[in-house]
């Protein structure tokens, strides 16, 4: 077995021991203070018979280097160094090769995490939605607030964004912020254990914070009911919980743009949108003359471009076929006309 790299005590981010004899560095950052502790005979155990699972299902031992990884911190809550070691064994890498990929990916821990990981997202539409607001808040409300980091600049605000999770004192919340939860439509999206609460509020954060903090964790807005962060890791690691169909699933907001372009929904008009969409014309002959006008006003380029997207939109089931073929047809006809040379490439650009 490759021998495992030991890990240094934790110190704090100023580089002085933290604690209560440094006024620099609060109580709550001697929380995270640890030293890697081994797996267990019985770990062990687990462990080889799971990586022997999911091993089986690559082509490529090392191809399983991934899910081995959410593996090994599903068992610890992070990956250590005996972590690293383990991947390193089964799939005869290096631990070297190993630590290089568990580095490179932020949703592998590196050093012990709560229970919960609270993850804010900071990058643009949720900062400017009051993101930032969030993430300086839940770090003030659970006393991460003068953990500041000497070497990471202060970014957006006054507070600081820190690259890894920031423990609380009881050891139950690791605090991060996120870039880009993929919800945007939701924006500011919090994420407990990669699992979505929606337009969240500095209070409506503190209020999420405080029911995990009491054992109480509610359930979110979308997706399954909570696990801890272990239990979740493992799950990642391809053992199903059975639990993928619990909860809501996808969003009215996150569904709005299918529904445009079934034309269940008005897509333009503030003062219509989610209104079921009036009457379209049809008729070859309305149709024509529906894009006659539009010939006029934009040119026969984007006519060819609308007129392959919408039989694209026939072949993948977005429109009804004889409605798409009575869209694209008379558009194709119509883009036959002569272009301008000025006309056609910010219309390109902008359409595709």
């Amino acid at each position: 077995m490759t021998t495992p790299i030991p890990l240094p005590l934790l110190a704090s981010p100023t580089g002085s021991s933290p604690g209560p004899g440094n006024p620099e560095v609060p109580q709550a950052a001697a929380a995270v203070q640890w030293l890697d502790q081994p797996f267990t005979a019985e770990q062990l155990e687990g462990l080889r018979a799971d990586a022997a699972t999911v091993i089986a299902r690559y082509p490529q031992p090392r191809s399983a280097l991934l899910p081995l990884l959410y593996l090994v911190q599903s068992v610890q809550g992070y990956v250590s160094a005996d972590g690293l070691a383990f991947c390193a064994e089964v799939l005869n890498l290096t631990t070297a090769q190993v630590a290089g990929v568990a580095s490179f990916y932020t949703m592998y821990r590196r050093k012990p995490c709560g229970t919960y990981t609270v993850g804010v997202c900071t990058n643009t539409l949720c900062a400017v939605m009051g993101g930032d607001a969030i993430y300086a808040r839940l770090r003030e409300h659970l006393g991460l607030a003068a953990h500041t980091c000497a070497t990471q600049p202060a970014s957006r605000g006054t507070h600081l964004h820190h690259p890894e999770p920031e423990l609380s004192a009881d050891g139950t919340i690791s605090l991060e912020h996120l870039e880009c939860n993929a919800a945007c439509d939701y924006a500011p999206v919090v994420m407990v254990n990669w699992e979505f609460f929606d337009n969240q509020t500095p209070d409506s954060a503190v209020a999420l914070v405080e029911a995990l903090l009491a054992g109480q964790p509610p359930l979110p807005t979308r997706g399954a009911s909570l696990r801890s962060a272990a239990q979740t890791s493992r799950v990642l690691a391809g053992f199903s919980d059975g639990r993928a169909d619990e909860g809501v699933g996808a969003g009215g907001a996150s569904l709005a743009g299918l529904r445009v372009a079934r034309g269940e929904l008005h897509p333009v008009d503030p003062a219509t949108v989610g209104q079921p969409l009036p009457p379209q014309p049809h008729e070859p002959e309305q149709v024509a003359e529906q894009v006659a006008e539009q010939v006029e006003e934009t040119g026969s380029h984007r006519l060819h471009l609308r007129a392959q997207k919408a039989q694209q939109a026939g072949q993948e089931g977005l429109l009804p076929h004889e409605q798409a073929k009575d869209l694209s047809e008379p558009m194709a006809t119509a883009a036959q006309s002569p272009l301008t040379p000025d006309e056609g490439a910010a219309d390109d650009e902008e359409l595709i």
